[in-house]
Parts: C-alpha cells; sequence; structure tokens
C-alpha cells in the first residue's frame, strides 16, 4: 500500500510539471475557477453555443491576458519577474552564490524564498554526466545528477552560515536515497560547497548537528563540490508562485511537512 501511495503521489508530480508547457490554457482555466470571473465565464461560453465565435474569443483572450499579468505581477523574483524588494541591489559579482538539494526543488525553492538576505533562487540539476539534461532525463535517475536550487544572497544581509541553518529544517537528513515521497538519488540532500571555506563551513554545521545528539541515526546528507549547475527548464521556476494550488497539493500528499514535523518538531 505505502509503495502504491508513492508510486501514485509521483506520478501526480509529473503530471503536473508536463502539464505546464500548456501553461498558457491552464492560467485561463484557473482564472474561471475565480468566483468574480464565473458569470461572466459563463457568458462566453453561452456565446459560443450561439456560433458567436468572434466574441467569445475576444472575450477568451481578454480574460487570458489579464491572468498572465496577474501571475507576473505575483512573480516576485529576480530572474523570473522583478527584483524582490530586499533585492533591491542588482545582483552582481558581490552577491554570495549556494547550491543546495532538499529533494523536489519546486519545495526548497520555496522554501529558501523566504529566507531574508535571499536575492534569487533557481532550480536546476547538477552532479551528473549529461550536458544540458532535461526534466525527463533526470527524472529517471540514470544521469547522475540531483534536483537542487542555487541560491544567490546578499553577503550584506546573511551569510553562508545562516543558509546552513535555514537549509537543515526543510530537509529529512536521515534519509539517504531520496527525500519524502521522491525515491531515487536524484532526491537526495546534498550541500554543494563552491570554494574552501564553504566547504568548511558545510563540514561544521554538519558535524555540530550530530553532536548535538538530536538523531540516532546517522545524519546521510552528503556535501559536495560543486559542478555546473544547469537551471531547470522555465515552468519549473517559480513553481509555487505559479501555481499554488498545485503545488500545495504535491507538498501535502507528499507528506514533506509531517516527516519535517516528525524529524524536527517544527509544524509548518
Amino acid at each position: 500500500m505505502q509503495q502504491w501511495r508513492r508510486a501514485s503521489i509521483h506520478i501526480k508530480r509529473r503530471a503536473a510539471a508536463g502539464a505546464q508547457e500548456l501553461i498558457g490554457y491552464l492560467a485561463y482555466f484557473e482564472l474561471l475557477a475565480r468566483p468574480a470571473w464565473f458569470a461572466y465565464s459563463m457568458n462566453v461560453f453561452d456565446h459560443i453555443h450561439r456560433k458567436q465565435a468572434g466574441v467569445a474569443l475576444l472575450a477568451a483572450f481578454s480574460l487570458l491576458m489579464l491572468s498572465a499579468c496577474d501571475q507576473s505581477n505575483a512573480r516576485n523574483k529576480s530572474g523570473s519577474g522583478s527584483l524582490p524588494e530586499h533585492g533591491a541591489v542588482a545582483l552582481s559579482s558581490a552577491a554570495g552564490i549556494a547550491t543546495f538539494a532538499g529533494g523536489c526543488f519546486w519545495c526548497t525553492e520555496a522554501d529558501f524564498d523566504k529566507v531574508p538576505g535571499v536575492l534569487s533562487t533557481t532550480s536546476g540539476y547538477l552532479g551528473g554526466t549529461v550536458a544540458n539534461p532535461t526534466y525527463k532525463q533526470v527524472s529517471s535517475g540514470k544521469t547522475g545528477h540531483v534536483e537542487a536550487v542555487q541560491v544567490r544572497f546578499d553577503p550584506a544581509k546573511t551569510t553562508y552560515a545562516k543558509l546552513l541553518a535555514a537549509f537543515w529544517p526543510t530537509i529529512d537528513p536521515l534519509t539517504s536515497d531520496g527525500q519524502f515521497c521522491d525515491h531515487g538519488g536524484q532526491y537526495r540532500s546534498v550541500i554543494f560547497y563552491h570554494d574552501a571555506e564553504q566547504k568548511r563551513e558545510a563540514e561544521a554545521s554538519k558535524a555540530e548537528l550530530e553532536a548535538s545528539g538530536r538523531f540516532k541515526q546517522p545524519i546521510v546528507t552528503e556535501i559536495l563540490p560543486a559542478t555546473e549547475f544547469y537551471p531547470a527548464e522555465e515552468y519549473h521556476q517559480d513553481y509555487y508562485l505559479k501555481n499554488p494550488i498545485r503545488y500545495k497539493y504535491y507538498r501535502s500528499s507528499c507528506g514533506r511537512d509531517a516527516r519535517l514535523a516528525e524529524v524536527w518538531g517544527i509544524s509548518r
């Protein structure tokens, strides 16, 4: 039964991701679900029924444009929309870079966007043997890549050590082959360091957590050198902002927050 449930959730996630290839249409249908537009939408379909196709298509197109504008305003991050309020300082070589893998990158991205001092997050893949991998290739588990999130941060407002402290409570550090309902090496937890100092801080952070006695089981989160980072397809970026209902359903169905509460004693 548990195996069937995991397979079911995995399929739901893949289906949700694949559906973004039709995001324009989905945005329109999501808009129709809003009570304020429902009656008007019914009038549109009534026009279609009466074969007044020209007027109906114009109305539908207008609704689609309004939905797109609404999504654009909601996307509040650099690289995928306007800079966030705390990102008024333009991204430059002065920005720090950190890379973390915590299972589904939709969730890891959403978690880090809440951290003060973070300028931007990008979902992507690294650690594998295939150049420019696709989501389909990575999710098969055959390329050696890991789903990860690259974080750009303002060193004047936060530190790498603080990002490490923010990362731990968002993962299950006791599971080696995946995270929550997603299983396979492509979903394992990893801290990717970009220089010797990040490696030192990551190892010290892990050692401190091990010494705390919080867990009886060993902490299996890996600490590895960052290799070339390949940004994921556009429909994966800001997924939680573009598709809040589907994102929340996936996160809940995957049991992520329930497991985090069990491991860390923190309710989300």
